[in-house]
Formats: structure tokens, C-alpha cells, sequence
């Protein structure tokens, strides 16, 4: 259709939540630098809620300073105006930052926090925050132990699937994770998935588990070498219940661990870096307005996050 037609698409002009709903497509570089940039419809629409229902900084959060990603978490998450269904960072390592979180959690329905520095204390404090939690991992955060994870069970009645697994290397220092099994056992009722890869517990934890957690349709058990499980037994008390483990098919899970590495002061890759200067055709200005447009509507901050700061 020509531009002058009636029946002209004019983009600008949508709706900010049919925006939100195509910008979620676009990586997290691209929401924050490139459609800022486009026009001040556009801005204003990545700034609102809709884009910011669902969080992902998972990876680059492992590859970040600490004040970073507070600042990080205290952009998107404020973005998200108590919407946030979904958020997935790594290396929360201070009470500020969990509690940050947790304080715009009232809608928040899958929490991925692994390889954070949090320990009981940090998480008995802000527990009943968390309530509306369906999905959580706390996959590599070795200071969690029984008096966390039963302040988790006890305050997140709607949970259905959790994850808390460990690295073969980083738990051999553990001689027994059987209070912790334990307290999941006893205050976690409604799993219905559940992974526990690489504890050092035996049979008598399992059968806590399958005995406090009897909607369970999924257990990972991979690397838990004490554990000698009767399959005929399972077959005929839980014949809906997948188990995977305790023996471990090298490749697939050994991968993810890779994957999520510990969290290190690391130089930034390409990823976190844009530079403009060599770019002629943006003066910063734009002639159809004859507008001074600043890419992050005033934070100066963001080149401190990774990327360049606003022209």
C-alpha cells in the first residue's frame, strides 16, 4: 500500500500494549538502545509496563558488577509497574536486591535465581513476599539450607515446581543434603516437579519425598549416587511419577551446568557494547521533528550497565 494511502500502516501510532507485545520479541540491547531511538512513541512504549512483564537478564547477570545489576533490576523491575509474571536473573548476592525483588513480587509467578549468594536469613525475611510463586529455582545457591527453603514451602502455597540443583564438584564439600529434602518433603505438598541433581542424599530422603509430595509428576534425581531406587516399586506406588537419575547421561545435563557458570568479574563481551560514533547519520537530532531525542529518557547511568551513554 502506498504511504498515502488510507490504509497505511502508521507504526508510531499504535497502541502502547500492542507495542509492549511486539518490543518483548526484541533481545534486551535492543529494547533498551535501538527503539528508544526510533521515535518518541516508541520510547515511551519500551518504558511501560508491557515490555516488562517478563524479565530475562538471566545470562548477562552472570557477567556483570554487582551495582550493575542492582541498577539493572531496579530499571526493568521498577518498569514493570507490579505486573512482572516472570523474572530470571543469576548472582543476586546482597539482602537489598532480594528484597527489592521481592517488594515487586506481587504477581511474579516464576522466579529463576540461580547461582545467588542468598542465604536462610535473606530468605525467611522476605518469604511471604513471594506468594503468588509458582515456579522457582534455586539452582547453585549454596547457602540455602533447611531453614530457607522451609520458609519457602511454607509461605508459597501455590508452588508447583522447583529446582535446587547443585554442581558435582561445588557440593562434594556437603557430607548430607537430607534436611534440606527434608523440610521440601514437609512443607511442599502441592510439587508437582522437582529437581534435586547432584545432592548427596539416599533412599530414606526419597521416600520423604514421594510421601510429602504426593501430586509429584517429576523428579530429578541425575548424579544422587547414594540413591538405589526399586523400579518395581515405583511402577506400582507411582505409575504417573518420570524419574530421571540417579545415574547420569553424560552431554545434556552436564551442559547446562556449563552454562551456568559461577559468576566472575569478567571483561564484556561485543554483546555489551554499541558504539554510535562511527555512525554519520544520526547527529542526534531528528529532522522530521527537529527534537533532541535522549536514547534512556534521562539515565545517564546506563553506559555504567554495559552499554553507551545516551548522545
Amino acid at each position: 500500500m502506498e504511504e498515502g494511502g488510507s490504509d497505511f500502516r502508521q507504526w508510531d501510532e499504535m497502541i502502547p500494549d500492542a507495542l509492549g507485545l511486539i518490543f518483548k520479541k526484541l533481545s534486551l540491547q535492543d529494547a533498551l538502545t535501538v527503539i528508544p531511538r526510533v521515535c518518541k512513541a516508541w520510547g515511551k512504549a519500551v518504558q511501560g509496563p508491557y515490555c516488562w512483564q517478563e524479565i530475562d537478564i538471566g545470562e548477562w547477570s552472570t557477567r556483570c558488577q554487582p551495582d550493575q545489576l542492582d541498577r539493572m533490576l531496579r530499571l526493568l523491575v521498577g518498569r514493570s509497574s507490579g505486573s512482572l509474571r516472570e523474572l530470571h536473573v543469576s548472582c543476586v548476592n546482597n539482602d537489598k536486591a532480594l528484597a527489592f525483588i521481592a517488594e515487586h513480587a506481587g504477581s511474579l509467578q516464576t522466579l529463576i535465581l540461580r547461582s545467588s549468594n542468598i542465604n536462610d536469613a535473606m530468605v525467611e525475611k522476605v518469604a511471604e513476599k513471594f506468594s503468588s510463586v509458582t515456579s522457582l529455582d534455586l539452582s547453585y545457591c549454596y547457602q540455602i539450607g533447611p531453614g530457607g527453603l522451609e520458609a519457602i514451602g511454607k509461605n508459597c502455597k501455590l508452588l508447583s515446581a522447583l529446582s535446587w540443583n547443585m554442581r558435582p564438584l561445588d557440593a562434594s564439600d556437603k557430607p548430607s543434603h537430607a534436611a534440606e529434602v527434608q523440610a521440601i518433603a514437609k512443607t511442599m505438598p502441592k510439587l508437582k516437579r522437582l529437581e534435586l541433581a547432584y545432592l548427596h542424599i539416599n533412599n530414606e530422603s526419597v521416600l520423604e519425598i514421594l510421601s510429602g509430595c504426593p501430586e509429584l509428576e517429576s523428579l530429578d534425581l541425575r548424579g544422587c549416587w547414594d540413591v538405589h531406587l526399586d523400579k518395581k516399586f515405583l511402577e506400582e506406588r507411582h505409575p504417573k511419577l518420570k524419574v530421571l537419575g540417579p545415574h547420569v547421561i553424560m552431554g545434556a545435563f552436564e551442559k547446562r551446568i556449563s552454562y551456568f557458570g559461577d559468576c566472575s568479574d569478567t571483561d564484556y563481551s561485543d554483546y555489551d557494547y554499541m558504539d554510535y560514533s562511527d555512525d554519520e547519520s544520526y547527529d542526534g537530532t531528528w529532522d522530521d521533528e527537529g527534537i533532541e531525542l535522549r536514547i534512556y529518557d534521562g539515565l545517564d547511568y546506563m553506559y555504567e550497565l554495559g552499554w553507551p551513554a545516551s548522545p
